[in-house]
């Protein structure tokens, strides 16, 4: 007896920090070790094509376009992070759940033992199996399960967030590169006019048909066409870097990056007149506020109970044995069971305190959650107003150009007739070079706007 009660002795000092130690609380950790090693089960790029809606970006028939989110799908750093964002609140989840089953301490101790009153020494082993088990009956662990899973489920959203947010940064960063590019090549022969034109004054000047200030003037004017050539450059070169960084690329290599013609691309012309709220549910933000408002529910839960008693089952399995041979048998196994229901009784207040908080948690999330659902309906809105009102603009714009063009074409056969100057004609030219230059500007205003519904509403236009 005195030795076994020395085994036990020597046996809880020793588990206090054991060796080795078994615990199903450690099965989270374990996949979380092996996950870097393997697939991430939250990274399924062709499952994330939904989050975008792919097949809408198909309707500009640019197959380059589409190319570009593909590859930021793929490769975009933030959405990468955005998918692991997803898997660090599922194995929070999985963490949490494990606080719902029993908890499982094992190992072995061996011991060298000499007990008082004695000449002799002895090997001894010791192997104690600890469980203990909280009954959930009123189930607050189950509530704070679900209160994380909602997080889990808030990161899901917010990763879908990501993927259209990024998929929106892509096909505005290139339609603007593609615009720009238009813009360049009608820039440069503005530049090349007024050129012409400052060479023609020059001439003129030279033989008193035209005034100094006159060739001044067109001097001024072809250095601000080369100032702004300048400046278009730049922003190419800034949206191009967008663009890159956008798709995983590296900057310095923008400039290669291939793009489509812009009058290729196509406008969409399926504009609705309203948006069903149906779909502004199913935005990103709608639907993060929503599951932030059930984990505020589910919280309060949980305050409330805090109050009431915690049940607890605990078991001891203990095997002693001289020789470690002996050790897993009947007569070398001590036992026990035991449970105990306990309560906080005075705390200062904090149970109380803490309900009183969830509670206004719960308040404050829930208006978060009605100006959220206000701001969503706003900016379909706002979407719609600019999407309608710039299309009229471009047809507009259209018509103008329209109209300059023929007027181009009647001059054309003017100067053919010796009616006007050549002079003339380059002012005029120039005059359809800025028009086209403002239907390009305008276009693409509308294309944007449509890449803005799409994200106002979460994808699902």
């Amino acid at each position: 007896m005195k030795r076994l009660i020395a085994n036990i002795l020597i046996a809880s000092y020793l588990f206090g920090i054991p060796a080795v130690v078994y615990s199903k609380t450690d099965a989270p950790v374990k996949q979380f070790k092996s996950y870097a090693s393997k697939t991430n089960k939250h990274d399924k790029v062709k499952d994330k094509a939904e989050y975008v809606n792919i097949e809408w970006w198909e309707r500009y028939n640019d197959p380059i376009l589409r190319e570009y989110i593909e590859k930021a799908l793929k490769t975009n750093h933030d959405l990468k992070a955005a998918t692991l964002n997803v898997e660090e609140y599922y194995q929070n989840v999985k963490m949490q759940f494990s606080n719902e089953l029993p908890q499982v301490v094992g190992g072995v101790a061996p011991a060298y033992v000499k007990m008082p009153a004695t000449t002799h020494s002895e090997w001894s082993f010791v192997a104690p199996v600890l469980v203990n088990y909280e009954a959930d009956i009123f189930l607050k662990n189950r509530d704070k399960t679900k209160s994380v899973k909602k997080l889990y489920e808030v990161a899901q959203i917010d990763e879908r967030a990501c993927y259209i947010a990024v998929a929106a940064a892509v096909g505005t960063t290139y339609l603007n590169v593609v615009r720009l590019d238009k813009t360049i090549e009608l820039q440069e022969e503005i530049l090349s006019l007024r050129q012409d034109i400052y060479d023609l004054m020059l001439a003129r000047n030279k033989e008193g048909l035209t005034s100094t200030a006159d060739t001044v003037k067109s001097n001024k004017a072809l250095v601000a066409a080369q100032s702004d050539l300048i400046e278009l450059k730049k922003q190419r070169s800034k949206f191009l870097n967008q663009l890159s960084v956008l798709i995983g690329d590296s900057p310095a290599n923008s400039e290669s990056l291939k793009r489509s013609n812009f009058d290729e691309i196509n406008l969409l012309s399926d504009i609705p007149s309203e948006i069903s709220s149906e779909i502004i549910m199913q935005r990103p933000d709608y639907l993060r506020a929503e599951k932030m408002v059930e984990k505020a529910g589910i919280d309060v839960r949980v305050a409330k109970k805090e109050f009431l008693p915690a049940i607890n089952l605990s078991g001891l399995a203990l095997f002693n044995a001289a020789d470690i041979g002996s050790m897993f048998t009947t007569k070398n196994m001590l036992w026990a069971l035991g449970a105990g229901a306990m309560m906080p009784l005075f705390t200062g207040g904090r149970r109380i305190a803490n309900l009183r908080l969830k509670k206004s948690t719960y308040e404050r999330i829930l208006h978060n959650y009605y100006q959220t659902n206000l701001t969503a309906i706003q900016e379909v809105n706002d979407s719609l107003v600019a999407a309608k009102l710039d299309d009229e603009k471009l047809k507009r714009t259209q018509k103008q150009f329209e109209l300059e063009k023929s007027d181009y074409g009647y001059n054309e056969m003017k100067y053919a007739q010796g009616l006007i100057s050549k002079l003339d004609l380059i002012q005029h030219r120039e005059n359809l070079l800025v028009i086209n230059k403002l239907l390009a500007q305008h276009k693409t205003e509308c294309m944007v706007n449509e890449i803005g519904l799409y994200k106002a509403t979460g994808s699902k236009i």
